[in-house]
């Protein structure tokens, strides 16, 4: 597919090429002002930070009710029906707007009273700021969701490119001039306040100002919404709940050092998780049924095709140089956190099909049967920690977080196979293929060491093993050289500004 229509959106290889950058943008500015943030504040102000948005975390849960997600699979339904877009988006904003606004001027009044409990004074105006924050960013989400359901993702780069930049230069600039944590927390209002803003203008210039005659109101629209909007509180509610949940056993039974050591492989996954989730946004709105269109099987297929290929090439190095990426990236100290991020390769080569699946099934309309996915991998979870975490520690914890993301992805899969009659034998082809690949590449990187590597060795086996990586791909035919060579097209069209025919 090439170029972009108004009822089809941008294809979905220019959609993950933006998410992927406008996730590039925002975890760059946010490394910066971490960093910045974390010698500024002082480990006292920076606490207080971090408690101001974790609780403020707590709030945005309830407060968007899972509005943004459910707005964007029924604007995916309709797409290019400008009006009923419009209406829908109407309908949103304004059960947003109640349900939002109470609960942070809630907070924004009771953040004294939770200081006092908290036994800590400076998080009052912390709170306040992150109250504000919390406010501006629900309809932010709501926007981004928007875009990434009529396929336009291009467009979300501006509102996160606005929102990382003003967050960074006003945080800095209040904690500067002396305004510590609620400083920061303000400076964070600031960017989400100003992202909320240039979204609103951008949805009325590509939407709304395309709907003339729009009606106020979608016929039952509001309630739609927060119907399905519920069953995704619940999925989000249980997501939110699954990382803590691990992190609170190991602290519980092995002590803080312990949950240092196994935290820091899985904050070092996060980054690897950026492929998959750049490919869901370009895929999973494509399984969204409109009038006179159906889900498409084919993007979703293709999708976890591209999934594999990339997440299989990342999981290699983390098994084989574990200890080398332990030592570079989390520094001394850590040397244990090499074993569990062995451990978790079974989490970080899943990890990528999660967004696609879980997606795909928000977008064909059937949220409310990932309720009981989510929570039995909550429950599972739990379990799994408190059984295998006593007798076999941070190996326990490891193996605990493989075994309950599987169940999770497993069944989001078996779902998708069920909705839309996803096929397994293709993607079970391409598994097989892949591990292959992955295997003779981990046996190439493993020849120039697997402890103790210097730059030359690190560039060297790395270069060796994508290699081999490629020629076992070709030669079990998992990619063909046209294949390859389309895609260097595109990329060097992108490179050089020029439309180039892209997958679709």
């Amino acid at each position: 597919m090439t170029g972009r229509s108004d009822a089809r959106g941008d294809s979905i290889a220019r959609n993950a090429l933006w998410a992927f950058v406008a996730q590039m943008i925002t975890s760059a500015a946010t490394a910066a002002l971490t960093l910045y943030l974390v010698r500024a504040l002082g480990a006292q102000g920076f606490g207080v930070l971090a408690l101001a948005i974790s609780i403020g975390t707590v709030l945005l849960l309830p407060g968007d009710f899972g509005l943004s997600a459910s707005a964007a699979r029924f604007i995916a339904e309709h797409r290019g029906d400008w009006p009923t877009i419009t209406a829908l988006l109407r309908d949103a904003m304004r059960v947003k707007l109640v349900v939002t606004a109470l609960l942070s001027v809630a907070l924004f009044a009771l953040a004294g009273v939770i200081a006092q409990i908290a036994d800590s004074p400076g998080l009052t105006w912390a709170l306040r700021g992150t109250a504000i924050a919390e406010f501006a960013q629900s309809f932010y989400m709501l926007f981004t969701g928007t875009f990434i359901a009529l396929g336009r993702v291009s467009v979300n780069v501006r509102l996160v490119s606005a929102e990382s930049l003003v967050e960074a230069a006003a945080s800095a600039a209040l904690v500067l001039l002396g305004g510590g944590a609620a400083g920061a927390a303000f400076g964070r209002a600031a960017g989400y306040v100003v992202a909320a803003l240039v979204g609103l203008l951008l949805v009325h210039r590509l939407v709304m100002d395309r709907a003339e005659g729009a009606p106020a109101h979608f016929p039952g629209g509001a309630r739609r919404i927060l119907r399905y909007g519920s069953a995704l509180l619940v999925i989000d509610a249980a997501w939110q709940l699954l990382a803590p949940i691990g992190t609170l056993i190991v602290g519980s039974i092995l002590g803080a050092a312990a949950v240092g050591v196994f935290s820091a492989p899985a904050r070092l996954i996060v980054f690897l998780h950026y492929p998959g989730y750049s490919i869901a946004s370009g895929v999973a709105p494509r399984l969204a049924r409109g009038p006179g269109s159906e889900p498409d099987v084919g993007a979703l297929t293709a999708g976890l095709r591209w999934i594999l290929l990339f997440q299989t090439v990342l999981v290699a190095p983390t098994i084989v140089w574990a200890r080398p990426i332990a030592d570079i990236v989390l520094g001394a100290g850590y040397s244990e956190s090499a074993h569990v991020l062995a451990l978790l390769a079974p989490y970080t080569f899943l990890s990528g099909f999660a967004p696609i699946l879980s997606l795909s099934v928000n977008y064909i309309g059937e949220a409310r049967r990932r309720v009981p996915i989510a929570v039995g991998t909550v429950l599972l979870s739990a379990g799994l920690y408190f059984a295998l975490v006593p007798p076999l520690e941070l190996t326990g914890a490891a193996l605990a977080t493989d075994i309950a993301y599987t169940f999770y992805v497993v069944s989001h899969f078996w779902l998708c196979r069920m909705l839309v009659g996803l096929p397994l034998r293709p993607v079970t082809i391409d598994l097989v293929r892949c591990v292959l690949a992955a295997g003779a590449m981990a046996g190439v990187m493993a020849l120039f060491g697997t402890h103790k590597l210097n730059a030359v060795q690190i560039v060297a086996g790395g270069a060796a093993g994508i290699v081999v990586y490629v020629v076992v791909l070709l030669l079990t035919r998992a990619v063909t050289v046209a294949e390859l060579r389309a895609a260097r097209t595109a990329v060097a069209g992108k490179l050089r500004g020029r439309p180039a025919a892209e997958p679709a």
